[in-house]
């Protein structure tokens, strides 16, 4: 081999005759599977589904993947309803999303409908209105100069895009702008 080609990388026994390297047989797939599952964890907490996913963009058997995953579970590094909890709670105190969003959320992360419900349960119709007038005051406190039509329909997008139904939201800016003596008959505003 040239000095060129050594330079660039170039090889040309793939794999080589001798040392480590030839003799290391290629990984088997529960320990593929199992590294995967410990590097996706390391960094956050994950559904099964997620990590489920990942094994099969990996090539491993389905087969492999849930006897890796069951074994996760029953030791706990595996944990749905947990996993679904912290997800809700987070979601909702810091985000500020509606149930409607979270539960999407927890859908597309592969929770199943019944540990998603039970999930949800945390957030209840007064959590959720309380997290929607805090966003309501602070989205108008952010616009405040602008016409008042203009505020309204900003301050609706951005409850919308949260999850929160419409209903509420018209409530909650009606009372907001009135609070604030907008100026304005509620029908000009909305």
């Amino acid at each position: 081999m040239t000095g060129t080609a050594r330079r660039r990388g170039w090889r040309q026994d793939e794999p080589p005759p001798t040392g480590a390297a030839a003799q290391d047989a290629e990984p088997d797939h529960e320990s593929v599977a199992r590294a995967i599952a410990l590097r996706l964890l390391t960094g956050a907490p994950r559904s099964r589904s997620q990590l489920a996913e990942a094994m099969a963009r990996r090539n491993v058997p389905e087969d492999v993947a849930d006897r890796v995953l069951d074994r996760f579970t029953e030791v706990g590094l595996v944990d749905d309803a947990d996993y679904a909890r912290t997800l809700v709670r987070t979601r909702h105190a810091e985000r500020g999303l509606s149930r409607r969003a979270i539960a999407v959320e927890l859908r597309r992360r592969g929770i199943a409908e019944d540990v998603a419900g039970e999930a949800l349960t945390q957030v209840d119709e007064d959590d959720e209105e309380e997290a929607a007038r805090e966003l309501v005051r602070r989205r108008l406190a952010s616009t405040a100069g602008l016409d008042p039509q203009v505020r309204a329909r900003r301050t609706y997008a951005a409850l919308g895009r949260k999850g929160y139904p419409p209903g509420l939201v018209g409530r909650l800016v009606r009372e907001a702008l009135a609070a604030e003596g907008a100026g304005q008959d509620e029908d000009d505003v909305l």
